[in-house]
């Protein structure tokens, strides 16, 4: 198998986007791609460090995010794992890139930037929820921000097709094979809508 090695010959086999696929980026939010980003409680954040790359869901009651300026967005970390791969790369590199998704549209919006974190008291505290703060916030500086093509979307038929999960894995099983049933199985899928519905701030 050949792989494409050069950007020249990438070009070639694509050619060049049409017009509206550059003249569609803002350097800050306009209206409305503000709008569509306050309307959106779910993105993924995608990041890059020396480990490798993340991509990591993002979710809330509200905004995913809250606008500090038309170049800043505040992106709380809410409980989680403690993994904190994506927390780690942003530290390390501070590249980052948010895809945000509205359920039923078709239309993701994308933010690429800069990215930096802080445990800043006042910020932490401005997100309160039922008395619990993130453990700390990412603020993003806007580099760009557009909307992408809707036809993956379309292609996957994301918001129509149902509930197509049926006899597929679930994490307890994915969890137990890890672990050669040392935890996982159904006690920890039994227990798990629980104990995330207690802990989800």
């Amino acid at each position: 198998m050949e792989y494409i090695t050069d950007i020249a010959t990438l070009e070639a086999v694509y050619g060049a986007p049409g017009a509206a696929s550059t003249r569609k980026v803002a350097q800050a939010l306009t209206p409305e791609y503000r709008r569509w980003i306050m309307a959106s409680r779910f993105c993924v954040v995608s990041t890059v460090g020396p480990q490798g790359t993340d991509g990591s869901p993002r979710g809330d009651d509200g905004p995913v995010v809250r606008e500090l300026d038309a170049r800043t967005l505040a992106l709380p970390d809410w409980r989680g794992n403690n993994r904190m791969d994506t927390i780690r790369n942003i530290v390390a590199d501070g590249r980052v890139s948010l895809l945000f998704m509205v359920p039923g549209s078709n239309t993701v919006v994308r933010v690429n930037g800069l990215g930096r974190v802080t445990t800043d008291d006042a910020l932490r505290e401005s997100f309160a929820v039922k008395g619990k703060l993130p453990r700390s916030v990412a603020v993003i500086r806007i580099g760009e921000v557009y909307f992408q093509c809707a036809r993956a979307p379309l292609r996957a038929r994301l918001w129509i097709s149902g509930d197509e999960s049926a006899g597929l894995p679930s994490a307890g099983e994915m969890l137990a094979a890890m672990t050669d049933g040392e935890e996982g199985g159904a006690p920890y899928d039994e227990g798990w809508l629980d104990r995330a519905r207690e802990t989800l701030w």
